[in-house]
């Protein structure tokens, strides 16, 4: 693997982690606005449910996030090694959906949440180094 600087590889891990959380939110956002799969279902069938996800642009845009996510992966892991990308941009997207779950989509994110993120952080600190 040839040696990479420690701006791109953490350039890498950030652009994985922001695409997956907006790829995360968006999705969530459009599931809540689209509303219960089961009562849409059973009104409009399988294919109205269908026709509802698939025609919610966010829902679209959320996973397109997700794609542009697994992508920037693959990118990441063919120049980061895996055991630093792995942890390194989950505990960002898991702190990442959190803060964005609080301020997007109003969700309460207690104080035990917070210290899950922030002992996972810690853990990728100690990975890094």
């Amino acid at each position: 693997m040839t040696p990479v600087s420690t701006f791109e590889t953490w350039a890498t891990i950030v652009t994985v982690a922001l695409t997956a959380i907006a790829g995360d939110v968006l999705t969530a956002g459009a599931m809540r606005r689209i509303g219960d799969l089961d009562l849409i279902r059973a009104k409009s069938g399988l294919p109205g449910a269908i026709k509802a996800v698939v025609g919610s642009p966010m829902f679209l845009l959320g996973v397109l996030c997700m794609a542009l996510s697994f992508f920037s992966l693959l990118f990441t892991l063919s120049k980061v090694e895996v055991s630093l990308a792995a942890p390194a941009s989950a505990s960002l997207t898991f702190i990442g959906n959190a803060a964005a779950a609080k301020l997007f989509l109003n969700e309460n994110v207690d104080r035990r949440r917070w210290f899950a993120a922030l002992f996972v952080c810690i853990g990728v600190a100690l990975v890094a180094h």
